[in-house]
This record gives structure tokens, C-alpha cells and sequence, in this order.
């Protein structure tokens, strides 16, 4: 075959529409193909058969397959934004202007120089680079990094912005059918008239999988199934959608194709569906598996049902002489549909010693040479097939015959589609009858009751002809061969590919196995067998069994790699969807937001929120304005907009056992009305939030996070609940947005509030630490009691829609009192002259209750909580761990944040040894003079005493250790 084409047939092509001719470029070359064809189908009618180059040893590589297991046919597709790598032309459709081109080439397709690495393939066996480039340790950096990360990759990644749109959906279903083939189209029928909700999703835009090409009458058996099933109101058909993954729980994601053929239609481009089902039937049919022979990679070998869906799909000949060579019954279709095609068929190949079923004894009657316990020695031609020569399948290799030929049609059997039967838990036999893996119906995936949430039905389930609807014949039973010839030489094992994309061969795997790595996972990465971006679909089988040859053990001892999503790739477009730009990570405003914007607040980020950082006035800097907020609130009153803070719900009998464990401290104790500061740490024992819980109800908390660890710690509440004690009846919600919350702050705050009246919020009616429900000037609101300043507080929550209401009414009704709004620069300095800790400042990952003097807030009477172990462990209980102290400064300036306090000596490296770092430092307002808190190496017990604190270019700064407590040391500003 050579690329001067064409070789679109006559007749045929029951896909495409020959009356609309679509112009397209390869290369730069102009091409013409026809609506319904695919990239891969249009290329092949205008005779490229090479389309790419593999990615180690850049071999000539053209189509094998015509499906989503292609791992050859990749291709760069568009331009500018629109411009993506590696897309498969198979199933790719072709659209009229499309620009293409071939990947992992250079300078051109037909002359790549990296093709220098074909005729040194002995140096680069599988692991070379594991034993390659170690030595001398300096050529790493500067030689042998820099060449792979130039090498690394397949294709190139676009530069430019994607200008399409996409989207996510959300579904709710009773039965999800996988595969639209006759199996799928069946089962979805089935369930459908048993009342139940169904949708059914199809990969390609055309129903009826192989049926229509494969089964005489199929297209007809195809259509009456869809009639049906388009006629159900409880079902919902949807073509052209791929299903990638299924999880735990029947949550299944699919990608559905929306605007692929017209990028300019004016709708998303892609839709990634997120589907709940409650049973998922995988009908995901069967691959078709290549055959190891030397040369099975040269552009025209491809697998048998490939040809003939080219030839019977799309009306293109891959060529004009095909040699079929097979295991098994199934590829004689092949035969008989190039031979209607009017195409020649010189001989089929049949490692079998003996052929008598119905379908070689069809093609035998067309007089066709059947060549049985015959194999491939070998392919003539490099850039295609020139002839193929053919030797004994029990021999060696010795050439009995040639056979000139331009196409060689390959089938070695068939294997169901069984990854996401296999993603979420699903377990695989070995059939020895058919010498394939299939799925184990006793050991299906299971769901939360315990029960299978997935099955699979036709050729996903090992049922390859799928008679029952099809009417198929029986087929005689397929012979197992993994590398051709029986006793093929180690030369021959060197040109025998098993994955194509990688360039890894037999000799490959079979080296992985004298070296040691018997474990199939371990030769998956030695080799990169399986790695390509098919993902193994027509490797990893053969693959598996060369190397269980190799350890002369049965396939099923050996195993499979584990199957993992996507099955099919998925662009990032569509997994982002509307996530970009400024919806990538959306900027979350509280009620009052455009009440701080109309009063020129500066703005911090905090977490996903902004926050007023301090309200400067004109002329005013931001440490003016902070330091007056500071002076303002503690004289009279402020308000602080407290909305950001984490706010969740944990509700249940077992609630309080489930917050006795979340937090260091006893919260199911806790009376309703009251509030408990708490600690929560992880597994490890450190310190990760801090904040107050209310008891609302005898089995209901309220609990307060940190800003930032609202999400957080929701998830860890939720892991714990889900994976540990999921039997535990607890429910929890996070509820952050849906309160608005007021701090109002300061000496005359209880003045502020009396004022708009509607509750009691006298010491005796609302102590410190309690809360109360009421109403508020007329808004209904929950006030709680607690204070982050030191200074007499009240937080109000109100509902979010009322927030800016109240915070109005509050500076209305407080002018003049000189109400002042204070952000969080002002909060951290109050919190500091209190010695209160923050959390991201006095904590960094390493550091416990115990560090920062809250070992009060750490239960000794409970058996058990999160980090308890952990704590216990010698090494938290070090006596040399930093404690929290106050650092006083002793020339008057405010000590860096962060800087570390110096020892004496060195360590190891040379550097001075540390005893101390600073964690908070600010000038106080209150005491005019700066203040800081630190972790220090024994500091309780070296009150008094001066550390240095070295900064580059600096004079080191000095500081006296002191009580962190530097504001108010008895409390009683908190009460009024």
C-alpha cells in the first residue's frame, strides 16, 4: 500500500454521507474527507496510513484499532486556544476546515531524526534509565535531567487560552446502563419495564455497537431495541457520552460530547455528568486483542475488527491485499467483508491445527487459502506492509512461505471491558475456555447495604456473541497465543510489540522477569508497559501473560494491574467546567461586604473570604486606622464582622460522644444554653483549630470554627464519621452562610444592644460564656456571650438576609457612642494583649495544646479523642519542646514575625542553633509599646530572661521573656 490513494471504496460506509465532501489539513497538506467519517477513517481514504511516530524508539505507527483503545493514531487537533494534543483519530469526527497534525516527530513525519533511536534499540531496553543515568552524580542536573524533560511527554501542550465553554450536570437514577450496544439496549429495556427511572449511555453518536457490523440483520434487531426504548417516558437516551469512572455508592462521571463537531455553535462544548445510580449495568462490550509477532507494528497491521469497521463503516480500505491471521473464529468475518468489498484476501493465517466452523468454512467456499497451525514470521516493510512471511506457529520461525500483501488483519481474541466493574471493587476470574478475564458475578461491587450496586451484561460479561440476541452461531473455541511463533528466537521477541505507544516488546517484559520483578505492578513501571495513554486496552493481556510464561505460572497467579478512571481521557476543560477564571476560586462576600466597600475598608484574604483588614479614613495609614479602631473599642465599642467564621451544625443521640472525641476537651457535659471553648487536633496530636461550641438542644451543638477551617473541618468531621464510626447516628451541616454574625465589642456594648431592645442581655439573664435566643431590633437572633478581646462581647447571629440590617441599625443607633468598625489587624492585636492564641500563628503544623499552655483544655478523664495516643508519644512530652511565653521588647521595636532566637553553637551545618521563634508580633494601642508571643525551648521557666534574635542586615533585635498575658491579666474587663 503505498500514500497515493485513494482508497475510498465504491460502495459502503454505512456511517458516512459521501453527498458532503469536509476539507481538512495534515501537516499542512490539503485532504478531503466526508461527513460521518472520523479523522482516522479520512486520513486512511487519502492513503496516510503513517500518522505518528511511537515515543521511544519514533517507529513509523499508523491506526490499529478504530475505537478508544487506539494507542497509535494520536494526533495534535485545531489551533491557537483550540488547540489539543494527543487526540484520538479514531474517534475523533472529522469537522469540514479541521487542521491536524502528526506528534512526536521531527523535522517531518517521513524523515524523523529521532527515528535514530530505532537502530539503537539494544542500548535502551526496558530500565535503562534506571541504570543509565546515575553516574557521574553531577552530568544529573546539568545533562541527563535536562534531556529527558526535553523528551519527556507525547505531543505538546497548548500555550494559549481554551475559548470553550463547559459544564457539569447532576442526575439522580435508578439504573444506568453503560454501552449502547445490543446488550445495553436489552437491559435498559428490561429494567425500564420494571418501572424504574433509566438512562443509557453510549459512548460513539450510533447505537448497536459491533451487532449492525458483526451480525447479519443486527442494524434491524439495533433499531427496533431504540424505538422502544425512545417510546419509554422513564428512559433517557444519550449518545456521543462516555462514561470515564464509577466510584463508591453508584456515582458515576460521564462525559457527554455536546458542541465537539461545531466548536462555534454558541453552547458548551462538553458536559461532565455527575450521576447517583442505584445500580449501574456495565454492557461497556469487548476489545479485541492484537497478536505478538515480529513486526505486528508496522503501519497496516491492525486488529481484525478495525478493518472491517473501516471497510463497512466508513467505506475506506486499509488495503488492497489483507492477510487475515487469527486464534479464533471471529476474524473470518473479517475476510468475508474485505471479500464483498471486492478487496483480495490471499490467505488467512490460523495458529489452530484444525479450522471447521461455519465461518472458515464460508471464507474456504469464497477460495480462500487457510493456513492452519501456521504463524507470522515476520513483516516485510517499515513506513507499511509489504508482504508478510509466514512459518509453522510450533516452530521457530523458519519461513515456509511469503505472501505479498498491504494490510495484515490480527485477531487474538477477545477481552470484555471490565474497568469500571473493576474501579469501584469489582473482581475478575480467569476463563480458561476463552482465555480472557471477566467478571466475577459473586464478588461484584458493593454498596452501602452491603449489596451489588453494579453487574455486567453481553460481551462485558464474558457472553462474546451475545446469541440470545444476536442469533449468533456457536464458535469454536479460540486456541491461546501470546507470541507467535511457539518457539519464536530472542531476535524475533525484540521486533514482537506488546504496547505500541510505548515501544514496550516481549523481550521487555520477559527481561523485567530475570530481573526480579515478578509482581505485575512492578514490571507495569519497570517497563511502562500498560502506561501508555490507552491506558494498556491492547497490551496489558498479552502483557500479562508473556510474563507469566516468563515465571512459568498460571495467568491468574499473576494477576492484573489495577484498573483505574478515567477510562477514556478527559480534557481539564471539562473537569474545571465553569471553575475558571474568576469562578475558579470564587471570592465569598458576607452581607455587610458593600457596606465595608462604601467605607474604604482595606481588604485581607482570609481563606475564600475577604475581610475588612481596618477602615482607614482620609490622610489615615493602616497603622493609624488600626491602632484607632484598637483604642476606640476598648474605650467604648466597635462591631466586628464575625460572618466568616466556620458555623456547623452536629446534630444526633450520639452527638455528644461523636464532639467528645472531635475535640481535646468534654463537650457532651456541656449544658444546653451554654458555651465551651474547644480544641480539636488531628490523628497526630496537633493542634489544627480552636473555637466555641453552643448547645442548642440536647442532641444539638453548634459548633464555631476558625475562618479558614470551616470546610476543613467539616471534612474531618465527615471522615471520621463516614470511614470510622459510620454506624455512629450523628448528621452534621455546615451552616457558615447562613448566619450573618455581629461582634459588638467593648465597655458600652450592652448599651449598644439595650438600645435597639428586644432581649434581656444583663450579666444575671446572659452570663459570660452562655447564649440566648431573642429578637434584636425586631430581627430574630441567636447572641452568644463569648469574647475574643478580652473586653465585655456579644456576638449576634442573625439570618444572612437580615445581616446588613442589624449592622446598620447598630451604627445608627451607637453614633454617639462613636460606634467604630474594627477588621482584623485591630482583632489580632486585642487577641494578643490577651495572650489569646491564634490559630496559623502561634500553630504550624507541630505544635499541641500543651505548647501553647492550654493543657487545661485537654480532657484528663476521657478514654479517648483524636490525637490523644499521639500526644502521649515521648517525643510530645519532651520536656525540650518550645513553650508559648511573651516577648518584651527591649529597645522598642517591634520585633519581625517569625524571626528565631539564637543559642549558643552550631549545629551540624554550621548554623546557629535556635531555642525560640516568634509567632505573633504587633505595637500595641492599648500599652504603647510592642508586644509579642513566641514558642520558647523551657520559657515558662526563664521568666525575665533576654534571647537575641538575629536579622540579616539588621542589628539583632532583643527581647524579655514575660507572662503572654500582657492586657487585663484578671479578666475582669469581660464582664463590663
Amino acid at each position: 500500500m503505498t500514500e497515493t490513494g485513494p482508497f475510498r471504496l465504491p460502495r459502503g460506509g454505512r456511517l458516512i454521507d459521501r453527498a458532503y465532501p469536509l476539507p481538512f489539513r495534515f501537516d499542512g497538506r490539503q485532504m478531503r474527507g466526508v461527513a460521518g467519517d472520523t479523522i482516522a477513517s479520512a486520513l486512511l481514504a487519502n492513503g496516510q496510513l503513517m500518522m505518528g511516530r511511537s515515543f521511544k524508539y519514533h517507529r513509523p505507527r499508523g491506526p490499529i484499532a478504530s475505537g478508544v483503545e487506539e494507542p497509535n493514531a494520536l494526533l495534535g487537533l485545531g489551533q491557537a486556544g483550540r488547540f489539543e494534543p494527543n487526540q484520538r483519530a479514531t474517534t475523533t469526527p472529522l469537522i469540514g476546515g479541521m487542521v491536524t497534525t502528526s506528534q512526536n516527530c521531527w523535522p517531518s513525519l517521513n524523515a524523523d531524526i529521532g527515528a535514530v533511536n530505532n537502530w539503537l534499540y539494544r542500548f535502551f531496553p526496558a530500565g535503562f534509565y534506571y541504570k543509565t543515568f546515575i553516574h557521574p552524580r553531577a552530568f544529573w542536573k546539568h545533562v541527563f535531567e535536562p534531556v529527558i524533560r526535553r523528551s519527556a511527554g507525547l505531543g505538546k501542550a497548548p500555550t494559549e487560552a481554551d475559548p470553550d465553554k463547559y459544564e457539569q450536570a447532576y442526575a439522580h437514577v435508578d439504573v444506568v446502563v453503560v454501552g449502547g450496544g445490543i446488550a445495553g439496549l436489552a437491559a435498559a429495556r428490561d429494567a425500564a419495564r420494571e418501572g424504574k427511572s433509566v438512562w443509557l449511555v453510549e459512548q460513539t453518536p450510533h447505537f448497536g455497537g459491533r451487532t449492525p457490523t458483526d451480525h447479519a440483520d443486527g442494524q434491524s434487531h439495533v433499531d427496533a431495541l431504540v424505538a422502544e426504548l425512545q417510546g419509554m417516558q422513564n428512559v433517557t437516551l444519550r449518545r456521543s457520552t462516555q462514561a470515564t469512572g464509577l466510584y463508591d455508592h453508584g456515582y458515576l462521571l460521564a462525559r457527554e460530547s455536546l458542541a465537539d463537531h461545531d466548536p462555534n455553535a454558541g453552547i458548551p462544548r462538553q458536559r461532565l455528568w455527575r450521576i447517583r445510580a442505584g445500580h449501574v449495568i456495565v454492557a461497556t462490550g469487548a476489545l479485541e486483542r492484537p497478536l505478538s509477532f515480529a513486526g505486528n507494528d508496522v503501519p497496516g497491521v491492525m486488529l481484525a475488527s478495525a478493518v472491517r469497521d473501516y471497510i463497512n463503516d466508513y467505506g475506506v480500505a486499509p488495503g488492497r491485499r489483507i492477510v487475515v491471521v487469527a486464534n479464533n473464529d471471529d476474524a473470518y468475518r473479517t475476510a468475508l467483508v474485505a471479500l464483498e468489498a471486492g478487496l483480495e484476501v490471499p490467505a488467512v493465517i490460523d495458529a489452530r491445527n484444525s479450522v471447521e466452523g461455519a465461518l472458515p468454512a464460508a471464507v474456504r467456499a469464497r477460495g480462500v487459502r487457510v493456513l492452519t497451525g501456521s504463524a507470522i514470521a515476520g513483516i516485510k516493510g517499515g513506513h507499511s506492509v509489504e508482504a508478510v512471511k509466514i512459518c509453522a506457529h510450533s516452530g521457530s520461525g523458519d519461513v515456509t512461505e511469503t505472501v505479498d500483501a498491504d494490510c495484515v488483519a490480527m485477531s487474538g481474541g477477545w477481552s470484555p471491558v471490565v474497568h469500571l466493574w473493576s474501579h469501584c471493587g469489582g473482581k475478575l476470574n480467569w476463563d480458561d475456555a476463552q482465555a480472557m478475564f471477566a467478571p466475577d458475578p459473586n464478588r461484584p461491587p458493593t454498596g452501602a447495604d452491603g449489596k451489588a450496586m453494579a453487574s455486567c451484561a453481553g460481551a462485558a460479561a464474558g457472553d462474546l456473541l451475545v446469541a440470545g440476541l444476536t442469533g449468533a452461531q456457536a464458535e469454536a473455541a479460540i486456541m491461546p497465543v501470546w507470541v507467535m511463533p511457539q518457539q519464536a528466537t530472542r531476535k524475533m521477541k525484540f521486533k514482537m510489540w506488546l504496547d505500541f505507544q510505548n515501544d514496550v516488546k516481549v523481550s521487555d517484559v520477559e527481561l523485567a522477569a530475570q530481573e526480579g520483578y515478578h509482581s505485575v505492578e512492578h514490571t507495569k513501571r519497570y517497563t511502562t508497559l500498560g502506561m501508555a495513554t490507552d491506558q494498556g486496552k491492547v497490551s496489558n493481556i498479552n502483557g500479562l501473560a508473556v510474563l507469566s510464561n516468563a515465571l512459568t505460572q498460571p495467568i491468574p497467579a499473576t494477576g492484573t494491574t489495577t484498573f483505574r478512571p478515567p477510562y477514556t481521557p478527559l480534557t481539564l476543560g471539562t473537569i474545571a467546567a465553569e471553575a475558571r477564571g474568576e469562578l475558579f476560586q470564587p471570592l465569598r462576600k458576607t452581607p455587610m461586604h458593600g457596606w465595608h466597600e462604601a467605607r474604604s475598608a482595606f481588604f485581607e484574604p482570609v481563606g475564600h473570604w475577604r475581610r475588612p483588614y481596618c477602615y482607614p479614613k482620609a490622610g489615615e495609614s493602616h497603622a493609624d486606622a488600626v491602632a484607632r479602631e484598637v483604642r476606640a473599642v476598648r474605650a467604648s465599642v466597635g462591631t466586628l464582622d464575625a460572618s466568616t467564621l466556620g458555623k456547623i451544625i452536629v446534630k444526633g443521640p450520639d452527638a455528644g460522644k461523636f464532639l467528645d472525641m472531635i475535640y481535646t476537651g468534654m463537650m457532651s457535659t456541656l449544658p444546653v444554653g451554654k458555651c465551651r471553648y474547644g480544641l480539636i487536633c488531628n490523628e497526630n496530636g496537633f493542634l489544627i483549630d480552636d473555637g466555641v461550641a453552643a448547645r442548642l438542644s440536647e442532641n444539638t451543638w453548634l459548633v464555631h470554627t476558625t475562618t479558614g477551617g470551616a470546610e476543613r473541618i467539616h471534612g474531618h468531621m465527615e471522615d471520621w464519621l463516614q470511614c470510622e464510626w459510620w454506624d455512629w447516628k450523628v448528621w452534621t451541616a455546615n451552616v457558615t452562610e447562613q448566619w450573618a454574625q455581629i461582634a459588638v465589642v467593648g465597655p458600652k456594648a450592652r448599651v449598644l444592644l439595650e438600645r435597639l431592645g428586644g432581649m434581656d442581655l444583663s450579666a444575671e439573664a446572659l452570663p459570660f460564656m452562655g447564649w440566648a435566643e431573642g429578637e434584636i431590633a425586631g430581627i430574630p437572633a441567636r447572641v452568644y456571650r463569648i469574647s475574643f478581646s478580652g473586653e465585655l462581647s456579644f456576638e449576634v447571629a442573625v439570618p444572612a438576609n437580615r445581616g446588613l440590617e442589624l449592622w446598620e441599625k447598630l451604627h445608627e443607633a451607637g453614633k454617639d457612642l462613636s460606634v467604630t468598625p474594627y477588621g482584623t489587624e485591630a482583632m489580632h492585636i486585642m487577641r494578643a494583649e490577651k495572650g489569646f492564641i491564634m490559630i496559623g500563628d502561634e500553630t504550624d503544623g507541630t505544635v499541641i495544646p500543651q505548647d501553647l499552655g492550654l493543657g487545661w483544655a485537654v480532657s484528663k478523664k476521657k478514654a479517648d479523642f483524636i490525637g490523644k495516643r499521639a500526644q502521649e508519644r515521648s517525643h510530645m512530652t519532651d520536656p525540650e519542646r518550645w513553650k508559648l511565653v511573651g516577648l518584651e521588647s527591649v529597645d522598642g521595636r517591634v520585633l519581625p514575625d517569625g524571626v528565631y532566637a539564637v543559642d549558643e553553637g552550631v549545629n551540624a551545618n554550621g548554623q546557629r542553633k535556635t531555642q525560640g521563634r516568634v509567632t505573633s508580633t504587633y505595637m500595641s494601642p492599648t500599652l504603647n509599646r510592642p508586644i509579642a508571643m513566641g514558642l520558647v525551648r523551657h520559657g515558662p521557666d526563664r521568666m525575665g530572661e533576654v534571647l537575641e534574635f538575629p536579622v540579616a542586615g539588621q542589628e539583632s533585635y532583643k527581647a524579655r521573656i514575660v507572662d503572654p498575658v500582657f492586657y487585663d491579666k484578671e479578666g475582669s474587663r469581660a464582664n463590663g
